[in-house]
């Protein structure tokens, strides 16, 4: 049967349950590399049904036994990869999870002290599962005896939690790693073609596919292979014929695992899931591939959010999901734009309409438009698919929704221009915000990109950026990479990349905001959060629902007893209050993470120092430092209009309305 045929015999969705025993490798920690599948060699029940009924097809089998997974291969170390492997690895500690990449700078990053990304409670989570732990003693009630939150046992309920080896390790060694593997992940980027068919829109699959055939001549017989990348529907088919290609007589398993994880809150994602969507083909074969997968996931994610499709379908939600969170981007945005032009305010009208059940309140925040790596090339993607199709129709009605998030940014951008008298000649401006969005240092596609080529067509004394959470000496080597060698000031361009607001806005004409971050608000209301933390963090989570508490159980304890920490508190018990971790991995003396921290004064974020949001900025301050009129451009819709107008600046929002 031909990969197409087996995949369409059914189009509806189907949900597994599964009742899984794990399979623990012995104290030794020796992994298995690989096995064959064997009924006998886990016991799981998997029962498929459709829209709560129980499906008569002959394809599904109702009480089908899967094969154990311990040894889990992920290629690609990204923004992707990485946060997935380490999270399966955490929550999984009998599975030997490796990452494996071609950038031998990005992996020994992974294995140091200065991981190449930064998401909020990234850092708790490879800790564990990266660098192992030690056995420690956790008390088990919500106050101990002594009044504190963590006595060590003294007198208190309490349970021992037993010494943890690494499972989750980082390695530039593809092909070995890939043959010793049960599952094997392609996490690598899709970016949209810039040249050639399907320039512009188009995805270009040229990594994928190379993965793709390393992967048909590397990996043992009986693997499962699994999409983890966004890819254009029916990659599958490309998937199987390749395998078929390398390996004729062998037989693989495709499923297609999409990520639906959003920077800066990537782990928050993965800890608490709201699906977990997992594609397969339509024969006992595919079905028992997918609990084998599914089985993996259940470990913390419950069983009625782990649902499954066919593998078209699955791939094709991943898209379809993008899309719709950036059409709404879009059209919120196209009515920020009629708010400006009635007299209308825009949050007033999102709050009305997103009251509505049908529509909800998310997305609906007016801004510059959104950017990264994912909405712009997903959304090309389905156009691209449509135009093939034979669709015009559809291919340009979705191409509508990037021309509307340009449209965003640059009306934005004119707006600032028109009230700096149409000139920025001897002027200088300051953007508050580099990344493409908040609690992250992922700056691809960045809206601050394109605004600073923008801006320096104008011919301003100088751009200043500030960003909280990117690092400068990466930031400048990001600009000239990709806005160009010529921009920045020690190149003799216009733009300079500051550490400290305050000194970015000194003898500023205006400053723009153009990332949602908390510290650039105004209100004095609300706590600052990290996002990506679980929400369980800033409660108690003893006692545990389970005697013997789970990862979750202890991350959860772990971010809570750092919230509860007092100016008082020892630096080692605000970085390890469980007195659990064990020692940092050591840097070469040649370290060029450590140099470039020595050289620009920056800790990065390793040795424990993970960015954390900071206090609030102090607009008077700012307001002292710039020069009049003082503009503040708020491209985010982060600040209270009154309040900056009282202090005495000109304020510009999208969508909403000053006095002025």
């Amino acid at each position: 049967m031909s990969m197409a045929s087996s995949i369409v015999d059914s189009e509806e969705s189907v949900t597994l349950e599964f009742v899984t025993t794990p399979t623990t490798p012995d104290s030794s920690q020796c992994f298995t590399p690989g096995l064959p599948f064997d009924d006998n060699l886990a016991d799981t029940t998997i029962r498929v049904r459709t829209n709560g009924k129980s499906l008569s097809s002959s394809l599904f089998d109702t009480t089908t036994r899967t094969p154990p997974v311990r040894n889990i291969c992920c290629v690609g170390a990204g923004y992707v990869g990485g946060p997935t492997a380490a999270v399966i690895a955490f929550q999984n500690p009998h599975i030997r999870v490796t990452v494996v990449d071609r950038d031998e700078k990005r992996i020994r990053r992974w294995n140091s002290q200065h991981p190449p990304i930064y998401e909020p409670g990234l850092n708790d989570i490879l800790r564990v599962a990266r660098d192992g732990s030690r056995q420690c003693i956790v008390c088990t009630e919500s106050e101990c005896s002594d009044g504190s939150s963590q006595c060590g046992g003294n007198g208190c309920a309490s349970t021992t939690v037993a010494a943890r080896l690494p499972n989750l390790f980082f390695t530039t060694d593809v092909a070995k790693c890939i043959s010793e593997a049960d599952v094997v992940l392609i996490a690598v980027n899709t970016p949209t073609k810039s040249r050639g068919t399907g320039a512009g829109s188009a995805t270009d699959m040229a990594a994928f596919e190379a993965v793709t055939a390393v992967v048909a001549q590397h990996a043992r017989p009986g693997a499962i292979i699994v999409e983890k990348s966004t890819v254009p529907c029916r990659t599958a088919e490309l998937v199987q014929d390749t395998l078929s290609l390398h390996r004729p007589n062998v037989h693989f398993e495709v499923l297609s695992n999409p990520e639906f994880l959003a920077a800066g809150t990537a782990i928050k994602d993965l800890l608490t899931a709201d699906r977990i969507l997992i594609g397969s083909s339509s024969t006992p074969a595919g079905h028992r591939a997918a609990a084998a997968l599914a089985s993996v996931y259940a470990s913390w994610v419950p069983k009625s959010r782990i649902i499954t499709t066919n593998i078209f379908s699955s791939e094709l939600a991943k898209l379809v999901a993008n899309s719709m969170l950036a059409q709404r981007i879009s059209s919120i945005n196209s009515i920020a734009a009629i708010c400006d032009a009635t007299g209308a305010d825009v949050d007033e009208v999102a709050s009305a309409i997103g009251a509505d059940s049908r529509i909800g309140s998310k997305f609906l925040n007016a801004g510059i438009g959104f950017g990264g790596s994912c909405f712009k090339k997903d959304v090309l993607s389905l156009v691209y698919l449509a135009e093939t199709l034979i669709l015009p129709e559809v291919a340009e009605y979705w191409r509508a929704v990037i021309m509307m998030n340009e449209y965003s940014r640059n009306r934005f951008v004119a707006r600032v221009v028109r009230c700096l008298n149409n000139t920025l000649s001897g002027k200088k401006v300051t953007l508050f915000g580099y990344a493409f969005k908040k609690d992250t240092n992922d700056t691809r596609e960045s809206p601050a990109l394109d605004i600073i080529r923008t801006l320096a067509e104008e011919g301003p004394q100088e751009i200043a950026i500030f960003d909280p959470c990117c690092i400068p000496a990466q930031m400048e080597d990001e600009i000239r990479r990709f806005v160009g060698a010529n921009f920045l000031k020690a190149d003799g361009g216009p733009v300079a990349v500051y550490g400290n607001a305050y000194a970015a806005c000194e003898g500023s004409d205006a400053v723009m905001i153009t990332t949602a971050f908390d510290e650039f608000k105004n209100s004095a209301t609300g706590e600052i959060t990290i996002a990506g933390r679980p929400k369980a963090c800033s409660v108690d989570p003893r006692p545990f629902e389970h005697t013997e508490p789970t990862e979750g159980d202890l991350l959860a304890l772990h971010t809570y007893l750092q919230r509860m920490v007092t100016p008082a508190t020892p630096v080692a018990s605000v970085l390890d209050p469980l007195d659990r971790l064990n020692p940092f991995p050591t840097c070469t003396e040649d370290c060029p993470d450590c140099e470039l921290e020595k050289a620009t004064g920056t800790t990065g974020y390793g040795a424990g120092e993970e960015y954390v949001p900071k206090a609030r900025l102090d607009w008077r301050k700012i307001h002292y430092h710039m020069r009049k009129p003082r503009w503040v451009f708020d491209g985010r819709g982060v600040l209270d209009i009154s309040e900056m107008e009282r202090l005495g600046f000109r304020v510009e929002s999208v969508g909403r309305q000053s006095r002025s």
